[in-house]
């Protein structure tokens, strides 16, 4: 039985352009109460908040906690005893890799009633905004997602390389950035050509939008000679050869040859 405290409505707020939103998204990002948002969540999607709307900063972002996970979803909880509508903001979409299901399942242990409400992942946008379509009758019929940050507690799900690399076409990679070496030893060992082209977007469909072009072979040397930070999503696979970029953009962009 629910109780007749305040709903907590999961919002994915997609990858960061406001204009992605989506309707239901927006609409309850301007009638909350009170808005709890991660640190992927950009300036132009809060701008779209109205001021007269309470935001609390509830980021992660590479071991660096605002909040642990245990007193996000207690603060939740405490916040449903103040207020009707409570809007838990996460960047992409909730339920891939944003935790979005672990919270959902703890507010309803406690009774709490919750909506999802997806939104635009950035394994799809970012590539889309560069002009990499992750599938492609000549390229690609295939694609995987694969967390790059494995979790860190008692459960740690394996994840399957050889079988990812060699069952999918394209793999996108979220998280991987600061993991870059070890990832591309892995699909390296798991069969994929070194000339294999990669591209890293960062702050994807966001006016910060920046992308990294290379191979397997090349781009592990190519982020650490320019610094390039998280977050972004990799893509590894033919289909970003078909990239639409100015050449300004493109640090060693893969030829037909490899």
């Amino acid at each position: 039985m629910l109780s007749p405290r305040g709903k907590v409505y999961l919002v994915g707020a997609g990858p960061g352009d406001p204009g992605l939103l989506t309707v239901r998204a927006k609409t309850l990002l301007e009638h909350c109460d009170v808005v709890v948002y991660d640190a992927l969540v950009s300036p132009e999607i809060l701008a779209v908040i109205p001021n007269s709307i309470h935001k609390i900063y509830a980021g992660k972002r590479s071991g660096r906690h605002s909040l642990p996970q245990s007193q996000i979803t207690a603060l939740l909880i405490e916040l449903t005893c103040r207020h009707s509508a409570i809007v838990r903001l996460k960047g992409g979409d909730p339920f891939i890799f944003g935790r979005g299901g672990e919270e959902v399942a703890e507010l309803r242990e406690h009774d709490i009633e919750v909506e999802v409400v997806p939104g635009i992942t950035a394994g799809m946008a970012a590539p889309a905004y560069a002009g990499i379509p992750l599938t492609h009758r000549d390229y690609s019929a295939s694609v995987a997602f694969i967390t790059g940050h494995e979790a860190s507690d008692a459960y740690r799900p394996a994840i399957h390389w050889q079988a990812l690399t060699q069952g999918a076409e394209t793999l996108v990679v979220y998280m991987g950035v600061l993991q870059i070496a070890a990832i591309v030893e892995q699909v390296l060992a798991a069969g994929r050509p070194a000339k294999t082209p990669v591209a890293l977007i960062r702050w994807g469909t966001t006016p910060r939008q920046e992308v990294l072009t290379g191979t397997l072979g090349s781009i592990v040397d190519q982020v650490e000679k320019v610094g390039f930070e998280p977050p972004a999503v990799i893509v590894i696979g033919e289909v970003v050869r078909l990239a639409y970029l100015p050449p300004s953009l493109q640090a060693d962009p893969p030829t037909a040859d490899g």
